[in-house]
C-alpha cells in the first residue's frame, strides 16, 4: 500500500466514523430522546483519534458536530442558532474532543515509536543472528581448513614449527617431535634457539630481518645429538603487515653430511694414493724400464763399433734413444723428480718448458722472487692443478698464451692461470661450479685437492678468456696432510 493510498483510506475510516455515530444516534433516538445528543459521537471521535490520526479524527468530529447540530438539537433540522445550551453543549463536545484527538494522537505515537522500535528491535535481532550465523559458519569454516592444515602439516616428516615475534614457539608439529624429542607441551612457548641451541651461519639478527631465509643449521636434539638440517624460514605478518613471527621448516640432513664428507674424505684418499701410485710407476720406468734400454743402448754402440751393418745399427740406436726419452717424459710426467728434489718453482718451470714446446703455446711464467720450499703437499697440489689446468687450456681455449702467476705470503700460496681464449659458456661454467654429474674430471679433482687442504678453486670466465684461481692456506696444510696419511695408514 502507498502513502497516499494509505492517506485516503484514513481519512474514509474517519468520515464513516462519524456518519456511522450519526446513524446509530438516529436509531437510539427512541431510548434517548432529546437529551444527550453526543453520546455515539465520543466513539466515532476516540475511534479516529486511535486509529486514524489527527487528521481524520478533526474530519470525524467536523462531520458529528454538524450532523449533531442540525439533527438532534432543537430545533431540529435546522442550521440556526440553537441557543446558549445548544451551543454550550457543542462547544463542550469539541473541547473534550480536541482532548480526546490529543491524547489518543499522543498514545498513537507512542505505541507507534513503540512498534517501530520493536520492529528496528527485532530487525537488529535479525541481522545479528544473521552475522552470528554467518561468522560462526565462516569459523567453523576456518577452523576446519586449520584442522586439515595441522593435520597435513603433522603428517609432513620435516619439523615445522612456528615461532612468535619474540622467538617464542607458538606450533610444533609431529614431525618435530619425531626430529627433535620433545613433544609439543614441552615445547611450546619456549625460545626456539635456546631450545634447540641453534648454532647460525650468519648472526640471529642479521637473519630475522629477511623476509625468506634457507640455509643450514646446527641444532641439538633432547637426547643429546648434535644434528644438521636444511633449514627454511618465511616471515608471518598480521592483518595490519608487521611481523608477527616465522615459520620454520627443517629437514635432517644430518646422514647426507656426513656421506658428503665421507666421499670428500674418500676422494682425498684416491687423490693422495694416485700421487703416490704415480711416483712409484714413474720410479719403476726410471730404475727399471729405463735401465734395460740404456742397457741395449750401451751395447748397440759397441756393436757400431763392429762396422758391421752400420745404418740397421744407428737406426736402432736412434729408435732407442727416442725410448729412453719418452720413457723419461712419460716418467716425469706423472712425477718430476724435481718436485721432491728443488720443489714446486722449479717442477713447474720444466713442465711449463715443456708444454710450450709441445703445444706452441706461449707460457709466461711469474713466481715469487725468493721461492721458499713448501709443505710436500702443497707442492704437490700446485703442480698438479698447474698441470690440468695447461691442459684443459691446451684442449678448450684455444688461447695462444697464458699467464701463471704465483704469489707467496706467510699465511697462504696463490696460484693463477690466465688464459685468452674463447671462454667457458655460463651454462657449462655453472654446471662446474656446482659440481654437476657431467662436469669435467679434471676440475672437480683440483676442486677436491684444494678442499683437502683447507683452500679454495675459483673460476671465472668470459669471452675474452678464462682465469683459475687457487688459494692454499699454509698454517694447517701439514696436519692436514698428517691426518689425512694417517686414515690411508689405517684403511
Amino acid at each position: 500500500m502507498t502513502k497516499t493510498t494509505a492517506v485516503v483510506v484514513r481519512y474514509t475510516l474517519g468520515a464513516l466514523a462519524g456518519i456511522g455515530a450519526l446513524l446509530l444516534r438516529d436509531a437510539l433516538t427512541p431510548f434517548f430522546g432529546e437529551n444527550n445528543p453526543y453520546h455515539t459521537a465520543w466513539l466515532a471521535v476516540v475511534f479516529s483519534a486511535w486509529y486514524c490520526g489527527v487528521g481524520p479524527a478533526i474530519t470525524s468530529v467536523a462531520i458529528v458536530s454538524v450532523g449533531i447540530w442540525y439533527w438532534f438539537v432543537p430545533p431540529f433540522h435546522s442550521f440556526a442558532a440553537k441557543g446558549d445550551s445548544g451551543l454550550s453543549g457543542l462547544l463542550g463536545f469539541l473541547v473534550f474532543s480536541a482532548v480526546i484527538i490529543a491524547f489518543g494522537e499522543s498514545t498513537r505515537r507512542s505505541f507507534s515509536n513503540r512498534e517501530k522500535a520493536d520492529g528496528d528491535l527485532r530487525k537488529a535481532r535479525e541481522e545479528l543472528e544473521q552475522r552470528v550465523k554467518e561468522r560462526t559458519a565462516a569459523l567453523e569454516q576456518r577452523t576446519a581448513e586449520v584442522v586439515e592444515k595441522a593435520t597435513l602439516l603433522d603428517l609432513a616428516n620435516d619439523g615445522i614449527f612456528i615461532k612468535t615475534a619474540p622467538g617464542k614457539i607458538s606450533y610444533w608439529n609431529r614431525g618435530a617431535e619425531r626430529l627433535y624429542g620433545w613433544t609439543a607441551g614441552e615445547a611450546i612457548g619456549k625460545a626456539a634457539s635456546e631450545l634447540l641451541q641453534t648454532r647460525f651461519p650468519a648472526p640471529h639478527e642479521q637473519i630475522e630481518r629477511l623476509e625468506t631465509w634457507q640455509g643450514e643449521l646446527s641444532h641439538l636434539t633432547r637426547d643429546g645429538r648434535r644434528i644438521t638440517v636444511a633449514s627454511r624460514w618465511t616471515m608471518l605478518r598480521d592483518e595490519q603487515g608487521n611481523p608477527s613471527g616465522w615459520m620454520e621448516i627443517n629437514t635432517d640432513i644430518t646422514d647426507r653430511k656426513s656421506a658428503e664428507e665421507a666421499a670428500r674424505r674418500l676422494s682425498g684418499r684416491i687423490l693422495t694414493l694416485q700421487d703416490d701410485e704415480r711416483r712409484r710407476i714413474a720410479r719403476e720406468l726410471h730404475d727399471s724400464l729405463g735401465q734395460y734400454l740404456a742397457a741395449l743402448k750401451m751395447r748397440l754402440d759397441m756393436l757400431a763399433l763392429s762396422k758391421e751393418e752400420p745404418q740397421l745399427i744407428s737406426d736402432a740406436i736412434g729408435i732407442v734413444e727416442q725410448c729412453i726419452k719418452e720413457t723419461r717424459t712419460i716418467s716425469h710426467l706423472l712425477h718430476p723428480p724435481l718436485l721432491d728434489e728443488a720443489g714446486f718453482g722449479s717442477a713447474a718451470r720444466w713442465y711449463v718448458e715443456g708444454f710450450s714446446q709441445r703445444s706452441g703455446i706461449k707460457v709466461s711464467l711469474f713466481l715469487p722472487p725468493a721461492p721458499r720450499r713448501l709443505p710436500r703437499e702443497v707442492e704437490i697440489a700446485l703442480f698438479r692443478v698447474l698441470q690440468e689446468g695447461l691442459t684443459n687450456v691446451h684442449r678448450h681455449s684455444a688461447s695462444t698464451s697464458v699467464e701463471i702467476r704465483v704469489s707467496l705470503s706467510n699465511e697462504q700460496v696463490q696460484m693463477e692461470i690466465q688464459d685468452y681464449g674463447q671462454g667457458i659458456s655460463p651454462s657449462t661454467l655453472a654446471l662446474l661450479l656446482d659440481g654437476g654429474i657431467r662436469a669435467s674430471v679434471g676440475v672437480a679433482g683440483m676442486r677436491e685437492r684444494a678442499r683437502e687442504l683447507g683452500g679454495s678453486l675459483q673460476i671465472k670466465s668470459a669471452p675474452t678468456g678464462t682465469l683459475v684461481t687457487l688459494i692454499l692456506p699454509l698454517t694447517d696444510s701439514a696436519e692436514k696432510y698428517t691426518i689425512l696419511k694417517n686414515d690411508i695408514a689405517r684403511s
